[in-house]
């Protein structure tokens, strides 16, 4: 692997003496040897964008062999989780499971929102159960369904 001398991103954004930001000369125009760092200094973030793959895309690897369209509608669904459109979020996520309900991400989606945003505490214990029938070593489903199950136990 072919690294970069700089050290860190820091190093690229900030000039290494001198003022530290864009500043005006008298007259009111930019100055050039700050412009001129500024211009030397993304170049050198796009050379380290380059040399390092892993800023580049997710860090994760689809284990699951999701398919695009797949993948797309799990992102969507997560955004109107956190914008607290749950119903959206829920019909775009029993879409995907008719269409295949053994789909681990999608189930521990369900679980999660009918856990967190819905408290249904029940439901939530269900699909992280169906999860565990599919993948018994999944420590994340199996802690989680621990929780709720605690959960249904408060008065």
């Amino acid at each position: 692997m072919c690294l970069h001398p700089m050290t860190s991103i820091d190093e690229a954004i900030q000039p290494s003496s001198g003022y530290q930001g864009f500043s005006l000369t008298p007259t009111g125009s930019p100055s050039v040897t700050s412009f001129s760092h500024l211009v030397r200094n993304l170049r050198n973030l796009k050379r380290i964008n380059a040399l390092d793959g892993s800023m580049a895309g997710p860090s994760w690897k689809n284990v699951y062999r999701l398919s695009d369209s797949q993948i797309s509608s799990l992102d969507e669904a997560e955004e109107k989780m956190e914008k607290m459109d749950i119903t959206g979020a829920e019909e775009i996520l029993l879409r995907l499971l008719e269409e295949d309900s053994k789909c681990v991400p999608v189930l521990n989606n369900l679980a999660h929102m009918n856990g967190r945003y819905l408290s249904d505490f029940e439901k939530a214990v269900e699909y992280y159960e169906k999860v565990l029938e599919i993948e018994p070593d999944n420590a994340w489903a199996r802690d989680e369904r621990r929780r709720y199950q605690r959960y249904l136990t408060y008065d």
